[in-house]
């Protein structure tokens, strides 16, 4: 049981802890309007204009929090509240999709890695909790193994979707300044609120991956 709390349950807590924070800094600084006045999408299309980027096209979707570069459709992905709302943090989340359509546009490494790390990520996810299931019916070595091989896949992932995260973040707040979109002090502070809470959720689904991978490979020491 200790085990499980520790490996599982911690993770678990951080897991539901970086979401709050993620709603809340959202949920305050989407109420911020910016001084320049700039929706989300204004942002977005004035970074890739000013990147030498064409070929993107910034696009409204309905999916709250939804946001999104798709480099195989070379869309950016952009919830309502973040496209058409002049906020401070409409400005953070546009820009930080922005910055992933740089790092497409320049060949960045990680990005390259975890797009083809996809197909395998994608398999290994639809396949883990059938797995899981299974396991927790049949005590079975095979399923173990199985469970662990999905775990690792998405370590591996998450892993390298930090780096990809943290640099998008970097790139958004630099350019953010450089283009005067936002103004120093408040605007820049949200801006990091923001930012900073949404890598806390992509930390938060390593060490949970991390967890689980260690817990399912201790359980099949003891079988």
């Amino acid at each position: 049981m200790t085990l499980w709390l520790l490996l599982i349950g911690l993770p678990l807590v951080l897991g539901l802890f970086a979401q709050a924070r993620v709603s809340s800094a959202f949920g305050h600084w989407k109420q911020i309007r910016a001084t320049s006045g700039m929706t989300g999408a204004d942002a977005a299309r004035a970074i890739l204009q000013a990147a030498g980027i064409r070929d993107v096209e910034v696009v409204a979707i309905r999916d709250m929090l939804g946001d999104h570069y798709d480099p195989s459709n070379k869309r950016l992905c952009l919830s309502p509240e973040v496209y058409s709302t002049p906020s401070v943090a409409a400005l953070g989340i546009a820009a930080h999709e922005a910055g992933h359509a740089i790092q497409d546009a320049k060949k960045y490494g990680p990005l390259k890695t975890r797009m083809a790390l996809v197909p395998v990520t994608t398999f290994a996810s639809q396949l883990l909790w059938p797995v899981m299931i299974a396991s927790m019916f049949f005590h079975l070595l095979p399923l173990l193994h199985l469970a662990i091989f999905c775990f690792a896949v998405l370590s591996v992932f998450q892993l390298i979707t930090l780096p990809v995260e943290f640099d998008a973040s970097r790139r958004a707040k630099v350019i953010l300044g450089q283009m005067n979109f936002i103004a120093p002090g408040e605007e820049t502070d949200g801006i990091n609120r923001v930012l900073n809470a949404a890598a806390l959720t992509y930390v938060a689904a390593f060490v949970a991956s991390i967890g689980n991978l260690i817990y399912f490979f201790l359980a099949q020491r003891d079988e």
